[in-house]
């Protein structure tokens, strides 16, 4: 090959890598480029109508990350003075009324050229779900009621629904793990990323009348009824999720009281070893059997009729009472079965335990990732405690939520252990906890996310963009060693 030939492929050699280059360097420029939407901050208000409260949620983001992740916070939160909407049965208008104070409060918190914007949403769950079982017409002008006071606001009213059990589990499942960062993290590069060692948590939740859990097996789901898909941020997600109407904390006590009592002289007082020593009280057949979770089981006699109750503090006897309201015969052994008969893959993974699961645990010190052996010997403890003892020692806590830490504290360790599975090893992974990033865990955030597609399906712009350049730098570094391993080539011929 003569000079003027080496001259020749020297040059294109050359006249190749730099077009490369250029090309590498224009894509990752061009792609790199984000849009800012106007700069400000937005709200957005949810209602938890809870089967025993009701709770207003603010959450405010900023404008510009709007659709393309952003980073939401919690603003405030107003606890709804009185029991839940389901409670107003006989007076609906009441329903509506209870939510006046908090909507006042969410207009004095939200600035007024920022309300119009706001979208609001109330959610109805487990409490909803039993009113309309028994009485739809009720639950129907309960909602409107709600509907008919919010929409007197100067806000964006979305609408009062009943959501289902499992878009209450699926959203605190959400709700976890936006908060944890575990679907995208803000880099400091200023991109979205997705987290190369993202941990997924399970989500736990207890309310008053239903209770959920939610988490992705390492097996398929067998049940269809039990699966849930999403795809966030450009990732499919499958995850199982099941509500239990009926085993919310209040509903499951009352199904306890109404084990304890079956078959009794009714005549005597009956013991009840989830009460706390020397604790008594008269009730009427009426109030256990009041519920559409335990009328079917109702006796003969007629529910005017008095009974009293005493207890009797013992943990341990607590423990087996609890245990007799799940239905396990249903099962028949089946390793992938919960209890009723409901199919449940083995639980695996981190857990995040809140809602009741949080408050009542915390009230007895135990958040702090005891042990299993630990939590049972606090328990045996704090049952045998005389309730005159207790009322001293806690003269500031409600009289009935006092009695009743000893009941929700062992039906607790029975759902986590006898019917979701959890054993001594992976009891060390359940986190009970009410917050995560200054935020209240539970299903609103995860709801009001969904409905205003602050998580897209598709990966954020940035994070395409990320994609990009690092297809770019791709680019160049292959144009790059192609050109030096030619020169190198064509020097070792020469």
């Amino acid at each position: 090959m003569g000079v003027d030939s080496r001259q020749i492929v020297l040059l294109l050699l050359l006249v190749v890598t730099v077009v490369s280059i250029i090309i590498a360097l224009i894509l990752s420029l061009v792609t790199s480029v984000d849009i800012p939407l106007s700069p400000g901050t937005k709200y957005g208000m949810v209602f938890d109508a809870g089967s025993s409260h009701t709770a207003l949620y603010i959450y405010q983001w900023p404008t510009d990350k709007e659709n393309d992740t952003g980073v939401v916070s919690q603003t405030h939160v107003c606890e709804v003075e009185g029991p839940g909407i389901s409670s107003y049965a006989d007076d609906p208008p009441g329903a509506g009324k209870s939510l006046v104070h908090c909507l006042d409060e969410a207009m004095s918190i939200i600035p007024t050229k920022k309300q119009r914007a706001t979208p609001a949403y109330l959610g109805a769950t487990a409490g909803m779900r039993l009113l309309e079982l028994q009485y739809k017409a009720t639950a129907d002008k309960v909602l409107a009621e709600v509907s008919k006071t919010i929409s007197r606001y100067p806000i964006d009213f979305r609408g009062a629904r009943i959501i289902t059990g499992q878009e209450e589990g699926s959203y605190g499942w959400i709700t976890i793990n936006y908060l944890l960062e575990s679907f995208m993290k803000y880099s400091f590069s200023g991109h979205w990323v997705r987290p190369i060692s993202s941990t997924i948590y399970g989500a736990l939740d207890l309310g008053g009348a239903s209770t959920q859990i939610s988490f992705i097996p390492k097996v398929d789901i067998k049940d269809a009824k039990e699966k849930t898909e999403f795809k966030l941020y450009g990732f499919p997600y499958t995850i199982y999720t099941h509500s239990f109407l009926c085993y919310g904390q209040n509903q499951a006590l009352k199904q306890m009281l109404v084990k304890a009592t079956q078959g009794k002289d009714l005549a005597n007082p009956v013991s009840i070893p989830c009460y706390p020593k020397g604790y008594r009280e008269n009730l009427t057949l009426q109030s256990l059997y009041n519920s559409p979770c335990t009328m079917k089981s109702a006796p003969s006699t007629p529910l005017t009729q008095t009974l009293s109750v005493i207890g009797t503090g013992s943990a341990t006897e607590c423990y087996e009472i609890v245990k007799t309201i799940y239905n396990f015969s249903s099962c028949s052994g089946d390793p992938s079965c919960s209890f009723d008969g409901i199919y449940q893959p083995p639980v695996t993974g981190n857990f995040f335990a809140f809602s009741a699961f949080f408050y009542t645990f915390n009230f007895l010190n135990l958040t702090s990732g005891q042990s299993l052996p630990t939590v049972r010997s606090a328990l045996e403890a704090f049952c045998a405690r005389d309730w005159t003892e207790l009322q001293s020692s806690f003269p500031k806590e409600r009289q009935d939520r006092l009695r009743d830490y000893c009941a929700n504290a062992n039906y607790i360790l029975s759902l986590l252990l006898d019917a979701y599975k959890f054993d001594n090893e992976s009891w060390k992974s359940i986190s009970f906890m009410k917050q995560a990033a200054n935020t209240d865990i539970g299903w609103t955030l995860g709801y009001m996310l969904n409905l205003t597609n602050m998580i897209p399906s598709e990966a954020p712009s940035t994070m395409r963009a990320q994609n990009y350049s690092v297809w770019a730098a791709a680019i160049f570094f292959i144009a790059f060693s192609l050109a030096l391993g030619s020169l190198l080539l064509f020097s070792h011929f020469r």
